[in-house]
C-alpha cells in the first residue's frame, strides 16, 4: 500500500518546502535562546552591581555634587546660594591660583625627570649576574609604602637651615646652605627631591617588569648584526619598553598633579605660623589651595570650582598624552 503524498500535504501541488518540517524546531530554539541570553544578561548584572553600586556612590556621584557645589555659594552656617558661574569668572582673576598652578606644574615637570633616573636603576638591576638584587629592590621601594607624614618630617629635619645634615654636609666642603623650605628659590625644588625619592622606586619596578618582558631573541638578532650594549639599547630596549615608560609617564602626571600631603607637611602648613613662611606662595599646590579656601575660608563652592578645574586639566592632559603616544610608542 503506497501513501500519497500530494493527499495529505497542506501545500498546494504536493510538494513540501525542504525547511518546513524543522521551521517550528528553529524558532523554538531560537526563543529559548534569546531566553537564556536574556536570563544570562540579568545575572550579570547583579554579579556587577555591587561594584556598580560603590562606585556610583563613593566616585560618581561625589564628582557630581563638587560640580554642583563649584556653582554655589555657602552659607557661615551652611546652606548653598546658586550663582552660575561666578566661582569661576573670580578663579580665571585669582593671581594666587595661578601661582599654585605654576607651582603644581614645576613640581610635575621636576618629578618626571626622576622616570629616566628610575630607568638607569632598571637596566641595571636588570643585569645578569648581579648580586644583591633583591636586596636593592626593597631598599628602592621602601620610600613608595612610607607615609607621607614620616617622609616629611625626616626631610624637614634634612633641609633645617641651623641644625640640618644637609646643610652640615655642605658646610664640611665649604658651602654654606640655605633654609631650604623657607627659601622662595629653592622650596620647588627641595620638595620636587621629595617626590623623586618617594616616586623612583615604584617607577623602577614597572620599568623592571617591561624591561623582563622583553625576549631575548631581539637582543641575540641585535648582536649578531653587530649592535653593542649603547646600540641595543636605543635600538631595541628604549621602543619595546615605550609602552612601560608611557603608563609611567601618565601615571607621574596624574599623581603630580594632585600632590597635597607632602608639600603640605614639607611646608608646615599644619603648623600655626605656616602662612608666616615667606616660602608658602612659591610652595602651595592647587590642592593646597583647594584645602585652603575650602576648609579654612570656608569658601566651599570656590573650592570645588578649583577642583572641578583640576579635573579637566588632568583629563586634557593625559588625552594629549594619548594623542601623542601614537607618535613615540611601539607595541610589539
Amino acid at each position: 500500500m503506497s501513501l500519497d503524498v500530494r493527499a495529505v500535504s497542506p501545500v498546494p501541488g504536493g510538494r513540501i518546502p525542504p525547511d518546513a518540517a524543522g521551521a517550528v524546531d528553529r524558532r523554538a530554539v531560537r526563543r529559548r535562546e534569546r531566553r537564556f541570553r536574556h536570563r544570562d544578561k540579568w545575572w550579570g548584572y547583579a554579579l556587577i552591581a555591587p561594584a556598580g553600586l560603590g562606585l556610583a556612590v563613593f566616585y560618581l556621584w561625589p564628582v557630581v555634587q563638587t560640580v554642583y557645589y563649584s556653582l554655589t555659594q555657602w552659607g557661615a552656617f551652611g546652606g548653598t546660594t546658586w550663582i552660575g558661574l561666578a566661582n569661576y569668572r573670580t578663579l580665571v582673576g585669582d593671581p594666587e591660583f595661578w601661582q599654585s598652578l605654576a607651582n603644581t606644574g614645576v613640581y610635575t615637570a621636576l618629578v618626571l625627570l626622576g622616570i629616566p633616573l628610575s630607568m638607569v636603576l632598571a637596566v641595571l638591576l636588570n643585569l645578569r649576574g648581579l648580586r644583591g638584587t633583591g636586596f636593592y629592590r626593597t631598599l628602592y621601594f621602601l620610600p613608595v609604602v612610607t607615609m607621607p607624614a614620616a617622609v616629611a618630617v625626616v626631610w624637614r629635619w634634612l633641609y633645617n637651615g641651623d641644625v640640618g645634615i644637609l646643610n652640615h654636609a655642605l658646610s664640611a666642603v665649604g658651602i654654606d646652605g640655605t633654609h631650604w623650605v623657607s627659601d622662595p628659590d629653592t622650596i620647588r625644588f627641595a620638595v620636587a627631591v621629595v617626590g623623586v625619592w618617594m616616586t623612583v622606586g615604584y617607577n623602577m619596578i614597572l620599568l623592571l617588569a617591561g624591561l623582563q618582558s622583553i625576549p631575548s631573541d631581539y637582543y641575540e638578532a641585535a648582536s649578531l648584526d653587530g649592535a653593542g650594549r649603547v646600540r641595543q639599547f636605543f635600538s631595541v630596549t628604549l621602543p619595546l619598553l615605550s609602552p612601560t615608560l608611557f603608563f609611567t609617564t601618565v601615571l607621574s602626571v596624574i599623581q603630580s598633579l594632585q600632590v597635597f600631603d607632602l608639600v603640605y607637611l614639607i611646608i608646615g602648613a599644619n603648623t600655626q605660623n605656616s602662612l608666616q613662611n615667606p616660602a608658602y606662595g612659591e610652595g602651595q599646590t592647587v590642592v593646597m589651595l583647594f584645602f585652603q579656601k575650602a576648609f579654612f575660608d570656608n569658601q566651599r563652592g570656590y573650592g570645588a570650582a578649583i577642583v572641578c578645574v583640576l579635573f579637566v586639566l588632568i583629563m586634557a592632559l593625559t588625552a594629549v598624552q594619548f594623542r601623542l603616544q601614537k607618535r613615540w610608542v611601539h607595541y610589539a
